[in-house]
């Protein structure tokens, strides 16, 4: 005990003059654990508020929906359920705004009964929550009502029908708040809804069914004893524990990746901790070589600096603790846009815990690969210059060391992403990563050595050696600039490719307004409205709805039944919308068999063209039979061909196509796919749409990309938020690496302004060495992302891949120049001081 308490007294002591250097070494590593608690800390809130609200985000205790009314056998085993019960119609379409004389497309909901049991609609005025219900009266979305100038009272047409306007609606129950980007919400009542004639066959319609239990109802055993039963009849059943599933998965992802982006921060401010430690114990060398004459033994000199490492290191990750606790209060606010319900920002200690223990546990490995160096410092030491170094022999601690920071990365990676997999190939790009940025910066000393331009000029060669000379920070610096340049590079690569696959949507020939509903009778009058606008149509298809019956001599409900059936349920069960035509759609390819687009009798053989995706999804193939209830009508048929479908441009795609002749005679509604040159011709010519047919909806395909460009725009500001952590803690590893080269370097430059170096040269020489730092890891940072992102955009997000070159030019740029203004302003010091003033303070 006595030796233990030796030896702390030792390492207060020893640290005294240095602590000021010690903490801004250690200070690295705090913005990395600030942005992990920060971050922890909102999931934990968001997780526990979930947990708190996901009833009232339901609004009741089980929900079973689907696109289509529940069959009599599904109603019935509903309606024996105990408790109060309501019903909600979910259908898009066009509403007129008489007061504005402006269309909109909307989404509409219709309510039966008391919804909702949990939670409750917002509305201004309050009363106006409970009055909808009784009257043809509509809530409608708030921002539509401030956007078009809209009051209580104002009148609104959906379909046929006029509702009044009584009040704002403030919230929508079981939405998220991005939702009403591409539609706004307006609730009415359902008993008007018929009225509206907006419910057609082929209308897009969802129904919900709510019910309220007792208390003794486990809703979750009830779900599972129905589940089968009701997935045959493509109905989902939803209760309170989904819905907190399905709200943790949505928001998992994201938390993954700012953990992620907050990890490659830490790791960071680790390197800068490792890099730091390794110039202090070059500092120490010739103090730990007296204590090893005065007896003390290597251990005991080990122990001392850990010592100081672990105290300055705990202090580092409380501080960091400290801001990411405060930090963790804004998040809910910038995250507020893409969160369906307000999260608190109360304290989670779990996260705090949780970042304590990574952070010391982390910062500790990255302090032992220069700290175990201190164990074989001999005591002839003393007698050696500062820098003459000695060869070490391979060390298998160093090596172990190596192997306990990688599997510690990966067990943290596994345990934030739940994938062994995912966590594999995440450390071992981290780890490639890392490796390339290290072997470039040695190629990089290698190839000055030996191809070193020795009829330069002196400025410039002075600042070549620069970067091989002892003490140099090269790798350190390449290291840790060229990975925070890839993180930033990948974010502005992914976000451009993201935008520019939106845009790409409504870029050129592109259609952007698509009407659906449309009735028989009212097509030829669309398309010479349409023709009135001088607007194109891409595409008038009819499209004929029905359902799966049989295929290959089995029915559905046979096949359901077999689960060692090779079928998938959303293939089987989803309502067929088909087309017929003669043709391969430009945007198609055949894959296999021969396309029919005629039927030239009635009496022949129907032969039908599948996607090839649906025809995985049945198991079927050229030749199988497929029978179809077309709407009570029992019609055979056979797969003649399959084709490759391109769903990336706004057209109607079809996974069915039938053939000529068969379905001119079904009860159908057709789609019109258009192009409005600019925005006043869209909303006159759905004004005119709209008046004349209030059933069709035309749906502005650009606004909704415009939705979708301000979405991907918040989740940029978000996920660059969290890069700014790595980015500091970037920029702080590198003011910290260079202020240590000052204190190394201070020798040297004052011997340069003793033999007569001019300040203009010194401050040359020191350009150079961090210019060419700069542009090194800038470039190699670059290339790392390139190869990431080329990675993440062909496997992960299944995008082209292209790149704008322009933010990236930027990126590079930024970096070399702050790195090279960084490395000149930190020679002021010797540069404006005489050479013996300078030397009295070393």
């Amino acid at each position: 005990m006595n030796r233990v308490s030796f030896l702390i007294k030792t390492a207060i002591r020893d640290s005294r003059k240095d602590r000021g250097k010690l903490i801004m070494f250690m200070s690295s590593i705090i913005l990395g654990i600030a942005a992990l608690v920060a971050i922890n800390s909102f999931n934990d809130n968001l997780v526990r508020d979930i947990d708190n609200q996901a009833k009232s985000l339901l609004g009741a205790d089980l929900v079973v929906s689907g696109n289509r009314p529940a069959s009599e056998a599904v109603r019935a085993a509903f309606d024996s359920l105990p408790g109060e019960k309501a019903t909600e119609v979910e259908l898009f379409s066009m509403a007129y705004f008489g007061s504005a004389d402006e269309t909109q497309f909307v989404k509409i909901k219709a309510f039966e009964g008391n919804f909702p049991f949990y939670g409750e609609i917002l509305t201004d005025p309050e009363d106006a929550a409970g009055r909808f219900r009784s009257g043809p009266y509509a809530l409608v979305d708030e921002g539509l009502m401030i956007q078009m100038g809209l009051s209580p009272g104002d009148p609104v047409k959906l379909g046929e029908s006029i509702f009044e306007i009584i009040g704002q609606l403030k919230n929508d129950i079981g939405a998220a708040g991005i939702s009403s980007s591409f539609a706004p919400p307006v609730y009415i009542s359902s008993q008007y809804l018929e009225e509206t004639n907006l419910v057609q066959p082929g209308s897009l319609v969802d129904y919900a069914y709510y019910a309220k239990l007792p208390e003794d109802i486990d809703p979750d055993l009830w779900e599972e004893s129905h589940r089968a039963e009701f997935r045959n009849d493509n109905m989902r059943i939803s209760t309170v524990e989904e819905e907190k599933e399905d709200l943790n998965e949505a928001f998992d992802a994201l938390n993954n990746f700012l953990n992620l982006v907050a990890l490659v921060s830490l790791l960071l401010g680790c390197l800068g901790v490792a890099s730091s430690v390794f110039i202090y114990i070059k500092n120490k060398i010739s103090s730990i070589a007296v204590f090893r004459c005065l007896g003390m033994k290597g251990r005991d000199a080990f122990f001392i600096y850990l010592f100081q490492i672990f105290v300055l290191g705990a202090v580092s990750v409380i501080a960091g603790i400290i801001l990411g606790s405060a930090i963790q209060v804004f998040l809910p606010m910038i995250m507020s846009d893409l969160l369906p319900f307000e999260v608190s920002t109360s304290m989670s200690w779990g996260a705090i815990l949780e970042g304590f223990i990574i952070g010391i546990v982390i910062t500790v490995l990255f302090s032992l690969l220069p700290l175990v160096s201190v164990r074989k410092i001999s005591p002839l030491r003393t007698l050696r210059t500062g820098f003459e170094t000695e060869r070490e022999k391979g060390d298998p601690l160093k090596w172990a060391i190596h192997a306990l920071i990688f599997t510690t990365i990966l067990t943290f990676l596994w345990v934030l992403t739940g994938s062994l997999k995912d966590a594999s190939i995440f450390a071992s790009g981290l780890l490639a990563s890392f490796l390339g940025l290290y072997l470039a910066a040695r190629l990089l000393m290698w190839a000055i050595r030996r191809f070193f331009p020795v009829k330069w000029s002196f400025v410039f060669r002075q600042g070549l050696s620069n970067l091989y000379r002892p003490n140099n920070q090269t790798r350190t610096l390449l290291v840790s600039i060229g990975l925070g340049t890839a993180v930033l590079t990948t974010l502005f690569i992914i976000q451009g490719l993201l935008l520019e696959n939106v845009s790409g949507m409504d870029a050129g020939n592109q259609p952007n307004m698509i009407l659906y509903g449309i009735e028989r009778d009212q097509a030829e009058e669309l398309a010479r409205i349409t023709d009135s606008f001088d607007m194109p149509i891409i595409q008038q298809l009819p499209i004929v709805t029905m359902d799966l019956e049989a295929w290959k001599g089995r029915s559905k409900k046979e096949w359901l039944a077999d689960t060692t059936a090779n079928i998938r349920r959303w293939a089987a069960t989803r309502e067929a919308r088909v087309t017929y035509r003669d043709y391969v759609d430009a945007n198609e390819e055949l894959v296999e068999g021969t396309f029919v687009g005629t039927r030239k009798s009635p009496g022949d053989s129907i032969f039908i063209s599948l996607g090839e995706d649906y025809a995985r999804g049945l198991d079927v193939g050229i030749g199988d039979e497929i029978t179809w209830n077309v709407q009570g009508l029992r019609m055979k048929t056979y797969v003649s061909s399959l084709r490759s479908i391109e769903f990336r441009n706004m057209q109607a795609r079809f996974f069915i196509v039938f053939p000529t002749g068969v379905l001119e005679n079904a009860p159908q509604f057709q789609v019109l796919v258009t192009k409005s040159p600019d925005i006043a011709t869209t909303a006159a010519y759905r004004k005119t749409v709209v008046k004349a047919f209030p059933n069709v909806s035309v749906v502005d395909l650009a606004s909704i990309l415009s939705s979708l460009n301000e979405i991907l725009d918040k989740v940029s500001y978000v996920i660059k938020f969290m890069a700014a952590f790595s980015i500091l803690t970037g920029l702080i590893v590198l003011i910290s690496s260079l202020l240590l080269s000052k204190f190394q370097r201070i020798r040297e430059s004052v011997l340069l302004r003793t033999i007569g170096a001019s300040r203009k040269q010194i401050l040359s020489i020191n350009a150079t060495e961090y210019f060419l730092i700069g542009a090194l890891s800038a470039a190699t940072g670059i290339l790392i992302s390139l190869l990431g992102s080329w990675l993440l955009a062909r496997f992960q997000l299944e995008l082209d891949f292209s790149i704008r070159w322009l933010p990236i030019l930027a990126v590079f740029f930024i970096v070399v120049s702050l790195t090279t203004l960084i490395g000149v302003l930190n020679s002021r010091d010797v540069i404006r001081k005489s050479p013996l003033e300078v030397l009295r303070n070393v």
